[in-house]
Order: structure tokens, then C-alpha cells, then sequence
């Protein structure tokens, strides 16, 4: 099934009220599905646990597959100014630590990708592999990334949600994704997206991802495994960077998915999963 069908099952009710208490006042919403090896999944700002879904039953079909909504975010705890990233990744280490899980593969999607790097550099003993899909920092720095986000922020407090849709949907989503769904999906998937945040979340997230510095430096670091999988019509890098992206990490390697924006999956969510367990399953198999 393609990934424009799995946008027409998108589910993003919150089934469960699963909570675990990771610090002073802050819980965090979270799911689980299947059974095995871990693999924890990590969101972008823009998008909560329930929307992950859709594009990993297969997975959810062999690994223990967890989900959760970041501090701010979702329906996890709401607490005063945006987390660092140094908390949103100590959050992190305690959830896992409330589930009893002593390591996990990590996929992370878009601004996640910052939090996978950091927890991968200061927690290698709780992470087996890391899958970064379109990361948002590069070979040479991101200054496009903050360039982007920018102006995302000055069209979401000028024109609210719905205008931060309208000027977000073209760059991240693949010009194939764009023609197959045409106006029905575009109109569709608005009405999630403007359900899914409100605009202060938005705001928020937007500014702390532009607080990462972004050091190419510092991916020599990360001792686990690494996957750059970046999508061909990636707006943000392209395939020649990808490579040299992930070439930058000690045991790192790139895919590069063919008529793909900047969230892979949702243009190929079996292309998507047949990659990650493949690069999973050699992780497993060397530990």
C-alpha cells in the first residue's frame, strides 16, 4: 500500500490514557504495540505518537514498538517554557527506565533527528541503532535549517495554523505526493495538521529546534550505528549530502528513497520499514 492510501487511514485518536512520570510534574503520553527488540519512535513537533501508526505496523509486527508525545506536546505534560534538549533527552532515558527497557533502536523523523543524536552521544549503552529520516542537521551545518524554520515562524504567528500548512505542505512533502492526492488530500490532510498543535507547541518547538548548534563535529561521537534515509525530493538535503552526512558518523551509511520529500515514510511506509528492519536486523545480528 502506497503511503498516499496510509494518509487516508491516519488514526491519530489517543486510544489509551498511558502516562509515566519522568520528573517533577511532567508525565509522558505513551503507546505500545508488538513484542521483541525495542524500537522507540521520536516526533517531530508537528506530530504526535498516534501518527506514527499507519507507516509501522510491519515493524509492530516483529519489535516491540513504542510511541510518546515529547514534554509540551500532545497530550504529555504541559509545563512552563520548552524543554532543552538536554531535558527533552533525559525524559527520554526515564521513560525508557519506567518501561523496563535497558536499549532500543531509535527512528527519528525531521527536528526528532536532533534528539536521536543527542541521546545516541550521551546514552550509548541504552541505544542499539539510530535511523535519522530526513535529518535536519548536515554535513557542513544547517543553516538552511534555521533559514526555513524562520520563516515558518513569522507565517505561523501572521497567518496561524492554517497558513503554516499552506507554506509548509509544498517544501516538506514529495512532488509525487503532491500530484497523486492533488486537491482532496492537500484539503484533507489540513484539517488533521490543524488539529494535531496549538500554535503556541508550534512556536515553541520551532524556536528550540533552532537552538541546535548543529556541529558536524560532534557525529564522530556516536558510537552506535547510524542510518541517514533521506528521500530524493528531500527538501531540505539532497542525496549527495545524505551520503556525506553519514559518512561523518563512525558506523553510519545513507538510503536514499526515490520520489521521497522530507518525511520518507509517508510516501513509502513498506519501502520505509523494509529498510529500517533490514539495517536493524544487521545491528542486531552484529551485537
Amino acid at each position: 500500500m502506497s503511503g498516499y492510501a496510509n494518509l487516508a487511514r491516519l488514526d491519530l485518536a489517543y486510544r489509551e490514557d498511558r502516562r509515566i512520570r519522568v520528573r517533577d510534574g511532567v508525565e509522558l503520553y505513551y503507546e505500545t504495540r508488538g513484542e521483541g527488540t525495542p524500537i522507540t519512535l521520536l516526533n517531530a513537533f508537528f506530530l504526535p505518537s498516534p501518527s506514527w501508526r499507519v507507516f509501522t505496523e510491519e515493524l509492530a509486527g516483529s519489535y516491540r514498538v513504542v510511541g510518546y508525545d515529547l514534554c509540551n506536546h500532545g497530550k504529555s505534560s504541559h509545563v512552563g517554557p520548552e524543554p532543552t534538549w538536554e531535558e527533552h533527552a533525559a525524559d527520554l532515558i526515564a521513560l525508557l527506565d519506567g518501561l523496563e527497557i535497558e536499549s532500543t533502536h531509535l527512528i527519528a523523523a525531521s527536528t526528532s533527528t536532533i534528539l536521536a543524536r543527542d541521546v545516541a552521544l550521551r546514552h550509548p549503552d541504552r541505544v542499539r541503532g539510530v535511523v535519522l529520516a530526513g535529518p535536519v542537521f548536515g554535513p557542513r551545518g544547517m543553516r538552511r535549517q534555521r533559514q526555513v524554520q524562520r520563516a515558518w515562524l513569522r507565517t505561523l504567528e501572521s497567518h496561524g495554523i492554517a497558513g503554516l500548512y499552506e507554506h509548509m505542505y509544498p517544501e516538506v512533502f514529495s512532488a509525487e505526493m503532491n500530484e497523486a492526492i492533488g486537491t482532496p488530500g492537500f484539503l484533507g490532510f489540513r484539517e488533521a495538521f490543524s488539529a494535531l498543535s496549538t500554535v503556541d507547541d508550534l512556536v515553541n518547538g520551532l524556536n528550540r529546534a533552532m537552538e541546535d548548534v548543529g556541529d558536524p563535529a560532534v557525529l564522530a561521537g556516536v558510537e552506535r550505528p547510524a542510518l541517514v534515509v533521506v528521500g530524493d525530493d528531500d527538501f531540505l538535503m539532497g542525496p549527495t549530502a545524505a551520503r556525506e552526512l553519514a559518512a561523518l558518523f563512525p558506523h553510519g551509511r545513507a538510503e536514499i528513497m526515490p520520489k521521497a520529500g522530507h518525511v520518507p515514510f509517508v510516501d513509502d511506509a513498506e519501502g520505509f520499514q523494509a529498510i529500517v528492519r533490514k539495517f536493524f536486523e544487521e545491528v542486531d545480528a552484529r551485537a
